[in-house]
């Protein structure tokens, strides 16, 4: 029964650390080794090198296929080769427009008037700390973009404005000091009949962007476009993603119905995406680690959710919103935000219902929350989120204070009885039979339960993964200094001062636990600690913080334990 209980604990144990980046990588698509090799950045073909910045391919573009918006063959929407029909003629030319507000540079392409960059001024680069962060980008190696136009509501209809349509500009480049909002324009030429006026207006302190479609009907018949919103993507991992603890990058989509449902790359690819497709609420996005952007509707106006590929390796998830009909020389709006920023869920949760779930918790979400929550609440106690990590492990270990101490006393218990048990396998060690059941004798005489130990130990492990993905999602970790030489708890230990210490910690640890009766499993049970310490060396410094200070409030009690029942160093 000690074999079982040894074998039972260090299983369990093992599958707590392994999962954590392993198998979760497995969840998500991805590679199930211990070292997952990194996908070589593919240049996509929507973006040349040195070409002006044409935005995606045509084939991104939803168009209809009559009755229920669909998104087949775009080659009657756009001609990606020639401007669009009733487009400006070349005295109109393209540009870049960088809009500045005081969380947020967004620079936009009067083609179509979409950002083509995003970069997040209060959050520094992880590679340069003098440059800020870029969530969206159009570069030679990167395509992410937040795109809108509009399509025909019926098959065969007539072309509208689109985002390949070459727009004007107009409106302040600078959030002025003192004012709270900055509006810029874009208006494109008649297109069918059809004239589209965007407006962004960015506020201060804001990653929402109002974004409001104004079509005028300036023909002379009825028209009854769509407004499209949609995200375009390249299927790669965010630069220096660590395949240590791979996260989700990629769509989902939100409905009040089926809630939230996020989307492999792979899957769209195989044409296996499985989402809720027409809905009255819910919003779209592209999710990555920390950052994520979204388009967001109010709720009660009818939309389409779609996902496809776009080209070679690009992809794009957006909403179709019908505008009904617009008589000729009237207009008709639709409002949306564009939100393009940190993963906080306090500012999430105040945007839209469901999109703090891009913050991906997974199955353990509804331990997930609390425990965010109570950090949340020490940082604004502490002020360092070093140290509220420190505070919520003691507050977590005095709530299994009880639940630690009877696993505890059960490991002391057994230390105790070990010498015995040693000597009785010794002289019954060629009568295997004979051996375990006067294992179970000597057990029930000390009154010892082989698996005491394990089922505390276990009904904890949940609470602790879920404070673990708490701190490996959390934004506010990144760049987040500690004390000392932790300058960011978001990335390795830059000394591995924190692993060292966790190493010896948990060799301490073993120590003070019962040493098997069978020599294999001794050595075992040295050797696992001492395997699983090596990817602590990868981790971030936040997270080995949470486990060396667990450790260190777990050898207190147990030495404390040991003491007092007389087998401290048996």
């Amino acid at each position: 029964m000690n074999d079982i209980r040894r074998t039972i604990l260090w299983v369990v144990f093992g599958f707590s650390m392994v999962l954590l980046w392993d198998q979760w990588q497995v969840y998500n698509g991805h590679k199930a080794t211990f070292f997952p090799s990194q996908a070589k950045p593919e240049t996509t073909a929507a973006v040349a090198a040195g070409a002006a910045a044409s935005s995606v391919p045509a084939s991104s573009l939803p168009a209809s296929s009559g009755g229920a918006s669909a998104v087949p063959a775009p080659a009657a929407a756009v001609n990606p080769a020639a401007p669009p029909s009733g487009a400006p003629s070349a005295q109109t030319a393209r540009e870049r427009i960088v809009v500045s507000s005081d969380v947020l540079r967004l620079t936009f392409d009067t083609e179509g008037g979409s950002v083509v960059q995003a970069a997040m001024v209060r959050h520094a680069d992880m590679n340069d700390k003098t440059r800020p962060f870029v969530l969206l980008d159009e570069s030679r190696d990167r395509v992410y973009v937040a795109q809108s136009g509009l399509i025909a509501g019926a098959a065969g209809g007539p072309a509208f404005p689109t985002h390949k349509t070459v727009m004007n500009f107009s409106g302040e480049r600078t959030l002025a000091a003192g004012a709270n909002e900055l509006v810029v324009r874009f208006e494109s030429p008649e297109i069918g009949g059809v004239k589209l006026v965007k407006t962004y207006a960015l506020k201060r302190g804001a990653y929402a962007v109002a974004v409001r479609h104004e079509v005028l009907n300036t023909g002379s018949a009825p028209v009854s476009p769509q407004v499209y919103l949609q995200l375009v993507r390249d299927g790669n991992k965010p630069t220096g993603e660590s395949s240590f603890y791979s996260t989700f990058t990629g769509p989902a989509v939100y409905t009040e119905a089926k809630k939230y449902q996020k989307v492999e790359f792979s899957d769209i690819e195989k044409n296996k995406a499985e989402f809720e497709k027409l809905s009255s609420t819910g919003y779209v996005a592209m999710a990555q680690h920390y950052f994520t952007s979204a388009w967001l509707l109010a709720d009660g106006i009818k939309r389409e959710m779609f996902m496809r590929k776009v080209d070679t390796n690009l992809y794009s998830v957006g909403m179709i919103a019908p505008l009904d009909n617009i008589a000729p020389g009237t207009g008709k709006a639709l409002e949306a935000r564009l939100f393009a920023g940190p993963q906080e869920e306090k500012i999430l949760e105040s945007l839209a219902p469901g999109l703090e779930l891009v913050k991906d918790y997974g199955w353990l979400t509804i331990l997930a929350k609390p425990l965010y929550w109570l950090l949340d609440y020490l940082h604004s106690i502490l002020r360092n989120w070093g140290w509220a990590i420190v505070a919520l492990v003691v507050l977590l270990k005095a709530a299994f204070y009880w639940l630690n101490a009877k696993a505890y006393s059960s490991m002391a218990k057994m230390k105790a009885v070990n010498p015995r048990v040693m000597a009785m396998r010794e002289r019954l060690k060629d009568k295997p039979q004979e051996m375990q059941q006067e294992m179970m004798k000597i057990y029930r005489e000390e009154k010892v339960n082989p698996m005491g130990g394990c089922f505390p130990i276990m009904i904890q492990i949940p609470v602790f993964i879920a404070l673990y993905w708490v701190l490996l999602s959390s934004v506010e970790m990144r760049n987040a200094p500690w004390t000392l030489w932790i300058h960011d708890l978001s990335s390795p230990d830059p000394y591995y001062i924190l692993p060292l210490v966790m190493t010896a910690t948990t060799m301490l640890q073993t120590w003070l636990n019962p040493t098997p009766p069978d020599p294999m499993q001794a050595k075992l049970m040295w050797f696992m600690p001492l395997a699983f310490s090596v990817m602590f060396f990868f981790f971030p410094a936040g997270l080995v913080l949470y486990w060396l200070t667990n450790n260190i409030l777990s050898i207190a009690q147990q030495w404390f334990i040991n003491k007092r029942l007389g087998v401290l160093g048996k």
